[in-house]
């Protein structure tokens, strides 16, 4: 399924606008939102009207659109980021961290039913990102000089737009206004603070170097996203991630509503919902200068991350 449209923000000239844009995967054609909303994230405030609108304005979208026109689609309000939300990609990890004398099979079917305990509990496991650290589908990402071990995290990213606050799973998905593709970069010797093993993960520095969170480059309507879309990264044309939603432990319904229990969901806000298999720490290749990221979601469009050297 293709939709129809998607927002975006459109540099024209020395100025970024909001933007209709139509024809995703062809020729894409855009139109100035200006005039509904200074930013995308202001377009998100008042969601309900601004859809039925861009409904009507499909065909007024005509201003050829280039890739290098393309900027991050919006500045989030709150970054909420649920882990180990993939049960291959947990069994993964649980793997590759595993004591040398156990094992593989062993420490595999453990994490595996782990897992399956963790999905008929459906509890995600969230924590805060900074919307500092996100950047655009087409940005060069500088990998900061103090590790060498920085990872990549291709996700389905949820954009709020209606408050949600102590909703339940079941009404959640009707406060998502859209999805989104994010690129939740890790730097993996940082995750856990070995001067101090019992305070657990420390994903403040892990994750939030900036240009650490490449977003977009569009948000697409809820209503126009499959139920279970396809997660793809390659690292210089190589296939790395390439998983279903459907490998999800708790769903972007569960994740919402979990989020909403401890503080108010508001328009803007952008939530990543975990990443699937195929990572750099499970390839055993991490990233380096000169390597091209590729991600794509099923109807999301493509974004494409350089990486350079500090």
């Amino acid at each position: 399924m293709v939709a129809p449209f998607a927002l975006a923000t459109v540099a024209d000239g020395t100025a970024e606008r909001p933007a209709l844009v139509v024809d995703l995967d062809g020729d894409p054609a855009w139109r100035d939102l200006s005039d509904l909303g200074p930013t995308v994230h202001a377009l998100l405030q008042d969601w309900d009207s601004v859809l039925r609108t861009l409904h009507t304005l499909t065909g007024q979208a005509t201003r050829p659109l280039e890739q290098e026109q393309l900027r991050q689609p919006f500045v989030p309000g709150q970054v909420l980021q649920a882990g180990a939300n993939y049960r291959t990609h947990v069994i993964e990890l649980a793997v590759k961290h595993a004591p040398g004398d156990r094992p593989k099979s062993e420490v595999r079917a453990e994490a595996a039913a782990a897992m399956e305990r963790r999905t008929a509990d459906s509890e995600p496991y969230l924590f805060i990102g900074l919307p500092s650290a996100v950047t655009g589908p087409y940005d060069d990402v500088v990998l900061p000089a103090y590790s060498q071990q920085h990872d990549w995290e291709l996700e389905l990213a949820v954009v709020i737009g209606r408050e949600a606050f102590h909703v339940d799973r079941e009404h959640a998905l009707e406060h998502v206004a859209c999805y989104t593709i994010a690129n939740d970069l890790t730097t993996r010797d940082l995750v856990f603070r070995r001067d101090m093993p019992a305070i657990g993960s420390d994903w403040y520095r892990a994750k939030n170097a900036p240009g650490f969170t490449p977003l977009g480059p569009y948000l697409v309507p809820a209503e126009f996203v499959p139920e279970h879309p396809r997660i793809r990264l390659e690292l210089n044309g190589e296939v790395m991630q390439d998983e279903s939603t459907k490998d999800m432990i708790c769903d972007v319904a569960a994740i919402v509503a979990a989020a909403s229990r401890t503080t108010p969901l508001r328009p803007g806000d952008l939530l990543l919902t975990g990443s699937p298999a195929g990572n750099g720490i499970a390839h055993g290749r991490l990233l380096r200068a000169g390597d091209v990221m590729t991600g794509t979601i099923t109807g999301l469009g493509v974004q494409r991350t350089r990486v350079v050297a500090p």
